[in-house]
């Protein structure tokens, strides 16, 4: 299976490619692609430069454009789609139909997939991208059970591919509009569903205290451990309780190092890694870490087992230092 690792920056590609991944993903410096923070992302002289990188090791590169245009910009993201070619990346991740058309139309040598934000979820939406836009490749939304994928995975049109590690989204990607009932930004749109100008850090009488614009997210102790403001992530309280709780989902991340032969068996052909948003010490400790049990798996499938050394450096790179089995293991659905 492939490691699929992320790059918020130059530094964190080279990392993740002498760490040991198989390829890369990452986006433009603009809100073409859904990690859109300031200090992040390529510009086009940057994306020459991690392009020749790439190809000279060997490994591949995917250009992220998984957000969708607004009315009247539609050639900025046409233009992203030129670069791409320019470099002669890898593969394009999409969601929008009308980039899906640009791209499939104008550059049809290069492979499309599906981003996580077109949040395809059963056998007809794959088989309709692959019939109009001949994708590739599928990337799963983070909701789905480990039934689910098996169950999509048996008649599957393209190959697909999972999110393995990293920050939890609970949404059906593509379609949340809860950050931007709050902020005023879609994350669809805005490359962000936490802009980093909406973010407020706040210390008093002993508490910290994080707030998008006004909206109080979470507040805990300044020695605790508090995660990045968002909103489905927040604490809050419901009408029947006395107390704020995360009724959502918790600031923890997706670990699916014990679902590795299950998602194998199942026919899945990519493991991707998130975390553009990343610095380049994260990115190395979790390629490392994955290289490594690919490996092991690859080595001897039927004797594989998830080293507790592995857990535990990933725990430390954890949101919260917690982590899950996030949609895989719940009973709600």
């Amino acid at each position: 299976m492939e490691l699929l690792c992320p790059a918020g920056n130059l530094a964190a590609l080279k990392t993740a490619i002498k760490a040991g991944a198989d390829a890369i993903y990452l986006g433009l410096k603009d809100d073409t692609n859904a990690r859109s923070f300031a200090g992040l992302n390529f510009t086009p002289e940057k994306l020459e430069e991690a392009a020749r990188f790439t190809h000279g090791a060997g490994k591949k590169l995917y250009m992220t454009l998984n957000t969708f245009p607004k009315p009247g910009e539609e050639q900025r993201w046409y233009h992203a789609v030129d670069l791409a070619a320019k470099v002669n990346a890898d593969a394009l991740i999409v969601a929008d139909l009308s980039l899906l058309d640009y791209a499939s139309s104008r550059y049809p040598h290069i492979p499309l997939h599906l981003s996580v934000q077109a949040s395809a979820t059963n056998h007809g939406a794959l088989s309709l991208y692959k019939q109009a836009f001949n994708i590739e490749r599928a990337v799963l939304p983070r909701v789905l059970s480990m039934k689910q994928v098996r169950d999509l995975a048996k008649d599957s049109p393209v190959d697909l591919e999972v999110f393995a590690f990293g920050s939890l989204c609970i949404m059906a990607e593509g379609r949340c509009h809860l950050s931007s009932y709050v902020t005023g930004q879609s994350p669809n749109t805005g490359g962000s569903c936490s802009p980093a100008n909406a973010v407020r850090w706040q210390e008093e009488d002993g508490n910290r205290m994080t707030r998008l614009n006004d909206v109080l997210i979470d507040k805990a102790k300044v020695n605790e451990q508090i995660g990045y403001p968002v909103v489905c992530k927040g604490r809050f309280t419901a009408e029947d309780s006395d107390s704020p709780s995360y009724l959502l989902e918790s600031p923890t991340s997706l670990n699916t190092l014990s679902l590795l032969p299950e998602l194998a068996r199942a026919g899945v052909v990519s493991l991707k890694i998130e975390g553009r948003q990343r610095s380049p010490a994260y990115v190395e400790q979790v390629t490392r870490v994955w290289r490594a049990a690919i490996d092991t798996f690859m080595a001897a499938p039927e004797r594989y087992q998830v080293q507790t050394q592995w857990d535990q450096a990933l725990a430390k790179v954890s949101e919260g230092q917690v982590t899950t089995l996030g949609a895989y293991e719940r009973q709600w659905q």
